[in-house]
């Protein structure tokens, strides 16, 4: 290689390294006055950020999840008492509001658009260290997570932009500052492993806490555990798979006891669904499902039962399981 090759490569080098540079650093200036820490009286402290000018704040669920008082440190150094306007820990999100008005705020971007080697920003206060910027990539998408009540969070974004406590609820961005995700678990002691909340589901929650104060989800009053089923069963049923959901106890006067289901049955679809365990009870049951007439295929004994079954609106009863 000839002296004037090497320096041409190392120019274009350089030059790919300053457009990076200025599309983090652009980046981090656009959204970094909208993000803000938070702290909690019995968590300790957060990220969040500004989604609306009037007060709204979006964050982690297990950043104040029941805590007594919140405080909002804004990035010129202001601070105010927060109320929780809603909290979802099934999402493991959460809307404050402030007493302020002209907030500048972030807007969402479509995370089902992302694609893996994206660049992805994270902005928040690691440890108590505010404002601060790390950068990376999306790893990989379409990945789940459990929230602290068990749910399965669906279609997280994996990042390996540096993420510590205290980044919990800042938002990833990408090089457009448009939130692509909300920072929310990073794995431990592995390095460059860090999810977020896609933004998609994001908007979708915040929406319904701000109007509703809650997330509509549809339950069948059940609990229940992933079992294999024999082979000549799922031949017989003509059953895709190899699992379904033992009923192992049913709310009186739920919807599952109303229509019959028995502790002891397999429950192995739902709404022409196929159900292999409670992750895929979880999945489906979602805010649309409340109040829709579904048709349910169980095992009992040997035999297939169908039911008729309304899932109620409402809060989980659905146990975690495998």
């Amino acid at each position: 290689m000839t002296v004037e090759m090497e320096a041409i490569e190392k120019s274009e080098d350089e030059r790919l390294l300053d457009e990076y540079s200025r599309a983090v650093s652009d980046a981090a200036a656009k959204a970094g006055p909208s993000v803000v820490n938070i702290r909690a009286d019995n968590t300790g402290s957060g990220s969040g950020f500004s989604i609306a000018p009037d007060g709204f704040i979006l964050t982690n669920s297990h950043v104040v999840h029941g805590a007594s008082s919140l405080e909002v440190r804004l990035r010129d150094g202001t601070r105010h008492e927060a109320r929780v306007v809603g909290d979802d820990p099934d999402s493991d999100l959460a809307v404050l509001r402030i007493g302020v008005s002209g907030m500048p705020c972030l807007d969402f971007a479509d995370s089902s658009a992302l694609r893996p080697g994206q660049l992805a920003i994270a902005i928040g206060n690691p440890l108590g260290f505010e404002s601060s910027v790390t950068a990376g990539v999306v790893s990989a998408l379409g990945r789940s997570i459990r929230s602290s009540k068990g749910r399965l969070i669906e279609e997280v974004i994996q990042t390996d932009a540096a993420l510590n406590p205290g980044n919990s609820g800042g938002p990833l961005v990408d090089s457009r500052a448009r939130v692509i995700g909300v920072n929310t678990a990073v794995v431990l002691p592995a390095q460059g492993l860090c999810f977020a909340i896609p933004s998609n589901t994001a908007r979708l929650v915040a929406s319904a806490l701000i109007t509703l104060g809650r997330v509509r989800r549809a339950r069948l009053g059940l609990g229940g555990q992933r079992v294999s089923l024999p082979r000549k069963i799922l031949r017989y049923h003509g059953l895709s798979g190899e699992c379904g959901v033992f009923l192992t106890v049913l709310e009186e006067g739920g919807p599952a006891y109303r229509a019959e289901f028995r502790e002891g049955d397999i429950l192995v679809e739902l709404g022409g669904e196929r159900i292999e365990g409670m992750d895929d009870l979880y999945r489906f049951l979602g805010i649309e499902r409340a109040g829709q007439a579904l048709r349910a295929r169980l095992i009992r004994g040997a035999a297939m039962v169908e039911r008729a079954v309304t899932p109620a609106e409402g809060g989980g009863f659905t146990r975690p399981g495998s």
